[in-house]
């Protein structure tokens, strides 16, 4: 296929390093070593061409300056809007496409420019500005020790499964004052959609639904909860629906990542191992470790150029999604200076919670939660270790979410439950 030709099928951006082969970030080889893919892509370009889904085209920004330029540059240059994508635009996206589902344009502040974007996240930051810190931490420990109680006795568990998966959703679902039957509904699909699998779409519809049955049943019985504040706002039922799917979407599966691989950075990793539990170090930092070097969100935030732009020395051209992959540009060798890891101990100046207008709305809230989940897993797990070798401990797909699809271990059983510690988590 030509050049030419490739453009007219709005498949792979003109003006890339190699416009006929674009390395894939999906499949089992990306899968198997992510950053091994980030390194060949860096070798071509700050922001090279990339295969994001079968038969989908784009940019992935892989330098930590493309990555801030490209950020801070929203709404100017670069646009969030979907509907500039020029494949979806031309019918050329499958609609049960994986990407899709995570892509697609949605009435919420996440894929909005200008005044609606600036009036959805106002009703977003404002619901998630009344929640009480304190109560939440208080909140978090509960749910925590419902969830350790149940395997406590065991001495084996399958952390992700019955403890870091759950917790974040279970937290959510009270701040947002959800019915217990419809929260489990929700905790399930969110995860079946993020998981980018062949059942996303199904995964997005059901989703829907059940934003849509928690909405009315919010607007018929109002509290002080998230939901009703969100109505509070104004956001009519077309609005509440995405709303919601973005909320969930960022307080499930991204924290839930961060609560396991925090805790197996704990586990394995001397530097954490034993400050953590003497108090030398705080559960923060290894947080921040993570975040820095396992992003659980690595590649996300689409943006589409606003006429030919040029990052970089490269020319993005206009109709592709420009992805940014916060887990290559928190690596870029140009930011380390050849510092070894433990050198970022306490620097919070990674990407993982984004940059710019479309940041993360609540990284305090998330960090509360993580937080207080690992905390308390430690507290209530002496003797936590890997049941399996740390290089078995199964990976997630990687693309959209990373981290530990499973953490089997083993500690000590027969803990009874135990007054709070009195670490803090905040």
């Amino acid at each position: 296929m030509t050049h030419h030709a490739q453009q007219d099928a709005g498949q792979c951006p003109a003006h890339t390093p190699d416009p006929a082969r674009p390395l894939r970030i999906f499949g089992p080889d990306f899968s198997a070593n992510p950053h091994r893919t980030y390194e060949l892509l860096r070798a071509q370009s700050p922001v090279p061409a990339v295969e994001f889904d079968p038969g989908q085209w784009g940019y992935l920004a892989v330098t930590f300056r493309a990555a801030q330029y490209l950020l801070r540059n929203n709404p100017g240059r670069f646009r969030k809007d979907p509907h500039h994508w020029e494949a979806l635009r031309r019918g050329q996206v499958p609609p049960n496409s994986a990407a899709l589902m995570m892509m697609a344009p949605r009435d919420n502040a996440l894929w909005k420019d200008g005044p609606e974007h600036l009036r959805l996240r106002a009703a977003l930051t404002g619901a998630l500005g009344q929640i009480d810190t304190h109560q939440l931490a208080h909140t978090v420990t509960e749910i925590a020790d419902r969830l350790i109680d149940a395997f406590a006795s065991v001495g084996t568990a399958d952390l992700v499964a019955q403890y870091c998966d759950p917790l974040p959703m279970l937290t959510v679902n009270s701040l947002y004052g959800s019915p217990p039957a419809l929260g489990e509904e929700i905790i399930h699909t969110v995860t079946r959609l993020f998981l980018a699998g062949p059942d996303a779409a199904e995964a997005n519809t059901a989703l829907e639904s059940a934003c849509l049955e928690l909405t009315r049943y919010k607007r018929a019985r109002p509290g002080r909860d998230v939901v009703s504040s969100l109505i509070a706002a104004g956001l009519t039922d077309d609005e509440m629906i995405p709303s919601l799917i973005l909320l969930f979407g960022a307080a499930g599966p991204p924290p839930a990542k961060l609560i396991a691989s925090g805790l197996r950075r704990i586990i394995t990793d001397d530097r954490f191992a034993g400050d953590v539990h003497t108090g030398v170090r705080p559960v923060a930092a290894a947080l921040d470790d993570v975040l820095w070097h396992e992003p659980p969100v690595p590649n996300y935030c689409p943006l589409y150029a606003q006429g030919v732009q040029e990052v970089e020395g490269v020319q993005l051209q206009p109709g592709f999604p420009i992805l940014i992959s916060f887990a290559a540009a928190n690596a870029d060798p140009a930011l380390t200076l050849g510092l070894p890891p433990e050198a970022r101990t306490g620097n919070r100046g990674h990407l993982s919670f984004s940059a710019g207008a479309h940041a993360c709305a609540a990284p305090d809230l998330a960090r509360i939660i993580c937080e207080t989940a690992v905390e308390r897993a430690l507290d209530r797990l002496p003797g936590l270790a890997l049941a399996v070798p740390a290089d078995q401990v199964p990976q997630m797909p990687g693309t959209f979410i990373a981290g530990p699809a499973a953490l089997p271990v083993s500690f000590q059983r027969g803990i009874p439950h135990p007054a709070r510690s009195g670490r803090t988590a905040a």
